[in-house]
């Protein structure tokens, strides 16, 4: 029997669906253990199958409801999920997206996939008409948590998780956009999603790194001056200690993980930019003065990225927000002692929940640092993401007309004393 076209493609996807929702790994994690024989265009193809799915979940599941009488097993639930993306969101023909998906899924299921996917192609798109798609593709706690911190914006966050996000560059300095960037008014430049960072002009060259606008923000914020000795805590993958670097402050970046730490260097390296890398827990870790400014983008539950990865949705659990903030908390008290009196931090994390961001600012005050509000006329084109306790919150759906924005918190202290 001939092999059947595209299945590499699907038996990655589906490889990547049982990692990120059987095992709760993340999608580019799961990516990059992928078997390295897997030509390049299977791999991408399958990432965009795996981001389609988790996209969309609760609606593909709502569609293939009536058809099932009980749970199938994982590996043919999630051939029929990936059936069900390619016939109602990536047009794919009918007849190969039910051949593949019947290929892919196990032996004793292949009827049952057959059978429900046939019924699915027949209703094609129209069969997700009517349904509450924002609330159905969003965990139930993650909706409740953002009603009650953002109220009816709840669903314009939630609306803008179901496509995938555009490209966003940070420029060097004096770096000219390339041809079909839209410069934002926050200065990042910004392409259409798919666009490969590599194939534009200028990138070997580090004339630019990739980085979403709204995490651009905190190192704007922090205002680094030329000379200035600035720590970047948990640093990699880079972008924020490339900001740091390429506004001429002599940057210390510590990041905890070896691999982290090498890609970190990598960054570095290609955009020619200059730093102390230190392999440290920033938490543990004891600087040898104090910093006259410190960047903290501290790990957590980010949520405010799903834009970008929609396996967080479904890899977190209320439990992990509580335990982030007590990380961050820890972190944040580190970074006080490491900072001169006078001198300035920025507190930041890519999460949507407010006790991994506002909830901080009391913490702060334990610690001698005095909460220093951002001024709308420090972020031009974006005034609505300044709180009106002086704090940065952005959210998914704001630039909504634009591609929109990762959710993002940061808050700027001085220490006194």
């Amino acid at each position: 029997m001939a092999p059947i076209s595209g299945l590499p493609t699907r038996k990655a996807a589906r490889d990547l669906l049982d990692a990120t929702l059987e095992h709760r790994r993340p999608l580019e994690e799961a990516l990059e253990q992928l078997p390295k024989r897997l030509d390049p265009r299977d791999r991408a193809a399958a990432h965009r199958i795996a981001a389609a799915v988790l996209r969309r979940l609760g609606s593909i599941d709502e569609v293939l409801s009536p058809f099932l009488r009980r749970d199938p097993p994982p590996p043919a639930r999630h051939a029929l999920r990936i059936g069900a993306a390619e016939l109602l969101l990536l047009d794919t023909p009918p007849h190969a997206a039910v051949a593949t998906a019947v290929a892919l899924a196990p032996k004793a299921f292949a009827g049952l996939v057959n059978a429900v996917l046939r019924k699915v192609a027949a209703e094609g798109p129209a069969a997700l008409e009517g349904l509450d798609a924002p609330r159905l593709d969003t965990p139930a706690w993650l909706w409740s948590a953002w009603h009650a911190a953002y109220g009816p914006a709840v669903r314009a966050i939630a609306e803008a998780h179901r496509g995938p996000a555009p490209l966003d560059l940070t420029p060097a300095p004096g770096a000219t956009p390339p041809e079909g960037a839209e410069v934002l008014p926050t200065g990042s430049w910004r392409f259409a999603a798919g666009t490969r960072v590599t194939d534009l002009p200028g990138f070997a060259e580090g004339q630019f790194w990739v980085q979403d606008a709204a995490a651009a923000l905190p190192a704007l914020l922090l205002k680094p001056q030329v000379g200035e000795r600035v720590a970047d805590l948990c640093a990699a993958p880079g972008g924020k200690t490339a900001q740091l670097a390429a506004a001429g402050a002599e940057v210390t970046a510590v990041e905890r993980d070896a691999g982290r730490v090498a890609r970190l260097a990598e960054n570095l390296a290609r955009l020619r930019l200059p730093a102390t890398i230190v392999q440290a827990d920033a938490a543990a870790w004891a600087a040898p003065e104090p910093f006259d400014a410190i960047l903290l983008d501290a790990p957590c539950t980010a949520t405010g990225t799903i834009r970008r990865h929609p396996d967080v949705a479904h890899g977190k659990r209320p439990r992990d927000v509580p335990a982030a903030a007590e990380a961050q908390s820890r972190l944040l008290g580190a970074a006080a002692a490491m900072l001169k009196p006078g001198g300035r931090i920025v507190f930041a994390t890519c999460s949507l929940q407010p006790e991994e961001g506002e909830a901080h600012l009391a913490r702060a005050a334990t610690l001698g640092l005095a909460h220093d509000p951002f001024g709308t006329e420090e972020l031009a084109g974006l005034t609505e993401a300044i709180t009106p306790s002086g704090c940065l919150r952005t959210r998914p759906d704001f630039w909504g007309t634009r591609g929109g924005m990762d959710g993002f918190f940061a808050a700027r202290f001085r220490r006194v004393g």
